[in-house]
């Protein structure tokens, strides 16, 4: 192609750059601009169907999370300011206190407002205590908001650096996803086993959830889970634990070591917790440190033992965690709000079914 062909060809893709940073910087400062209605936050991420880059949807709901040093002071601040947010029953008999209450007493500490209209848009935002956040993050206590950041997200106040913090949990996700699948897999198998982590076990998958959810996500924010996820499949690639077989444009052929070192790498890289529960499960063996040292190692014998036992665990984790945030979110929303987003939830599972 000559230069006089390929200059306006640079000039137009450039053109097409410039306007999609323009665009995407416009759709984060009208989401930002909802903070200044309600008291101020240590953390503030959008996450969901708003992140897709195809979505044109307007009526869809803008799902944000919110971390705050002190639920109970922001939500009695947030019900002078925004008292019409809340069901009207938890508004007249307790108001922030019973809000507090019933979500870490029967919910898993994250407090919901749906259906919350805002600059003609439809809203959902979720409180919960940044000492909360923070370890389900490092140590995925309930696997809930851990499991949303283990996805694309678009962070819009970050004052703690959870950002940064998040690795933990991606690397985390990444060796859980691996451990799942086998020695040869596409880069796409390897974001849908990450993004199911979240809802196996979830009680809404069962009857309220589109079955094709964990697939359409993947698809839909493909780009977003290669930004997410590049920098430590490099880092496992460097680690010989992972390996690109092919190059396409689209979907990298990977495949990986199973081999038992391999597989103890992998579970090395799981929250604690979780690796104290395969430990119970699959037993300890006293084994000889490089340094003389004698100390407590997990048995495993096989990679398949090391997967069912953590994919049970994980499994209960979010079954419980599920039930609980449900149970919570019918109490909070209030009869007409509560039966609105459930229809909302049948009717897309039903549309998947069908």
């Amino acid at each position: 192609m000559e230069m006089s062909q390929l200059v306006p060809q640079i000039f137009f893709l450039l053109g097409k750059t410039i306007n999609a940073v323009i665009m995407e910087d416009e759709k984060k400062a009208e989401l930002k601009s909802f903070l200044e209605v309600i008291p101020s936050v240590d953390f503030c991420c959008v996450y969901g169907s708003a992140l897709h880059p195809n979505n044109h949807d307007k009526s869809a709901m803008v799902d944000f999370i919110l971390g705050v040093s002190d639920p109970l002071q922001w939500h009695f601040e947030d019900l002078k300011l925004n008292g019409d947010h809340y069901a009207s029953w938890m508004v007249h008999f307790g108001g922030a206190k019973l809000v507090t209450q019933v979500a870490n007493k029967i919910g898993v500490g994250v407090h919901f407002n749906p259906f919350v209209t805002w600059n003609n848009k439809l809203l959902k935002y979720g409180v919960v205590r940044m000492h909360d956040l923070v370890q389900d993050i490092l140590n995925w206590e309930r696997l809930y908001l851990s499991g949303r950041l283990q996805k694309p997200v678009q962070i819009l106040v970050d004052n703690v650096d959870i950002g940064n913090l998040n690795s933990v949990n991606l690397r985390a996700a990444l060796s859980a996803a691996l451990l799942l699948l086998p020695a040869k897999f596409s880069e796409e198998d390897l974001y849908n086993k990450i993004c199911s982590l979240s809802y196996t076990g979830d009680l809404r998958m069962l009857f309220a959830e589109d079955k094709n959810k964990v697939k359409k996500i993947v698809q839909g924010q493909f780009g977003l889970f290669q930004s997410m996820y590049k920098p430590f499949l490099h880092e496992y690639e460097a680690k010989d634990l992972l390996r690109y077989s092919s190059f396409s444009s689209h979907h990298e052929n990977l495949s990986q070591d199973c081999s038992l070192p391999m597989t103890r790498s992998l579970v090395r890289a799981l929250p604690p917790p979780v690796r104290i529960k395969m430990s119970v499960k699959l037993g300890e063996e006293k084994v000889l440190t490089d340094s003389g040292k004698v100390s407590n190692e997990m048995i495993i014998r096989s990679r398949e033992d090391a997967a069912r036992c953590m994919q049970r665990i994980v499994r209960r984790t979010v079954m419980v965690s599920s039930a609980r945030q449900a149970v919570s979110g019918l109490m909070v929303a209030g009869g007409i709000n509560a039966t609105r987003y459930l229809a909302s939830k049948v009717s897309k599972a039903w549309k998947s079914w069908t």
